[in-house]
């Protein structure tokens, strides 16, 4: 009878253990399905950054490449051979017309000059010795004290001491510009390049440069134009097109220059292998942002500025069925906007259809965005030119 108490005591305890252990193995698996779901409704919007669209007033034309070239550029040589005493300037200084740069060493060719000045005066002193001479002799020859051969050999004498003057003075002459070359001067306003060659060296005119001027304001930027574009922008800028047509300059941190400039001058003759045409246009260089021989992009624009909805590149998305971007609507919830644009200057897109003025179109963190799901919208950042930055357009 205990033996059966034994048993059915343990047959009844089993179902109460498992009753006791089951709401234990059941509340863990509970709260891993519940956890997420929490956790993914207290999650933040994702945060983009967005840029309201406005019209702009944007002009036609296109880009180029170009080079800047220094109106005036001199090689400053040294035209006589000597030491060179001074310097007196410093390099990327900006030196005026006449302004002295260089002193070679003087004395012996202010001691040349002396000599040669010396040897003026005594030719000078036998010239008027051989006229005294002929004078005399013409008296003495109407009295027949001498022969004419005489009187003819003295007017000989005289005509030679002529020739030994005009000599010596151009010894002299020479003498003295040999002595002003030993001070070398800028020929024009302009900024001085690098000076290799220090004082105490030999210089002379095979020593090669002693210092490089450039004139860098104004400045000229060659640029190739084909025929087409170059035809284009004479129908657009119509009458006076020459003085409609403006040059800018894009520096290579993407602001603008602040000057702006015209067509100086275009080729007269066409580079077959390119069907382009050399133009050259004259631009203010006053704070010298612009050096010669820099690559930099040329914006010409042609005609007056149109109102236009410009958009960064960054903002514009492909697929399948076309372009799209993605702006914040209503309850800052992402919608997908399809669009049509056309490239304007500098890499600009002018979206002609698909968005409205005031929209919020997303420039940065679209990756992150998707249609329906809110977001927190921040103003984008610009860059120093004002414009907001931006990269070719992705494919999605």
């Amino acid at each position: 009878m205990a033996l059966r108490d034994q048993k059915g005591a343990a047959r009844f305890a089993l179902p109460v253990v498992l009753a006791l252990a089951l709401p234990i193995l059941i509340l863990p698996g509970c709260k891993e399905e519940t956890t997420p779901a929490r956790q993914q409704a207290a999650a933040p919007p994702a945060a983009v950054f967005v840029a309201r669209v406005e019209r702009q007033a944007i002009s036609r034309g296109a880009d180029f490449i170009g080079r800047v070239e220094a109106i005036d550029k001199v090689d400053i040589i040294a035209r006589v051979t000597g030491f060179l005493q001074t310097r007196h300037f410093n390099e990327g200084d900006a030196v005026k017309a006449g302004q002295l740069l260089f002193t070679l060493e003087q004395p012996p060719f202010a001691a040349e000059v002396s000599l040669r000045r010396a040897q003026v005066d005594s030719a000078r002193a036998d010239l008027a010795n051989a006229t005294t001479q002929v004078a005399r002799g013409r008296e003495l020859v109407k009295t027949n004290a001498i022969p004419q051969a005489t009187l003819d050999d003295r007017i000989t004498a005289e005509a030679e001491s002529k020739a030994k003057v005009a000599a010596a003075e151009a010894q002299l002459q020479q003498a003295q510009i040999n002595y002003d070359y030993t001070e070398i001067r800028a020929p024009f306003d302009g900024r001085a390049g690098r000076s290799p060659l220090s004082p105490g060296n030999v210089v002379s005119p095979s020593s090669g440069t002693l210092v490089t001027i450039v004139r860098d304001d104004p400045i000229r930027i060659s640029f190739p134009v084909t025929q087409r574009q170059l035809l284009n922008f004479r129908r657009e800028g119509g009458a006076g097109a020459s003085d409609r047509i403006k040059v800018s300059v894009r520096l290579p941190d993407g602001s603008m220059l602040d000057s702006t400039g015209r067509f100086d001058f275009i080729d007269v003759t066409t580079n077959r292998a390119t069907d382009s045409v050399l133009v050259q246009a004259m631009i203010p260089n006053p704070q010298k942002y612009l050096v010669d021989g820099q690559a930099v992009t040329v914006v010409v624009e042609t005609g007056d500025p149109e109102q236009a909805i410009v958009i960064p590149q960054s903002a514009l998305q492909i697929d399948q069925a076309g372009s799209f971007v993605l702006i914040v609507g209503a309850e800052n919830k992402v919608e997908v906007k399809r669009v049509k644009t056309t490239r304007g200057l500098g890499g600009q897109l002018v979206v002609t259809e698909g968005l409205e003025i005031g929209q919020l179109v997303i420039t940065e963190g679209a990756q992150r965005a998707r249609p329906g799901a809110q977001v927190a919208p921040q103003p984008a950042p610009t860059t120093p030119s004002g414009v907001m930055p931006g990269t070719a357009p992705r494919r999605g």
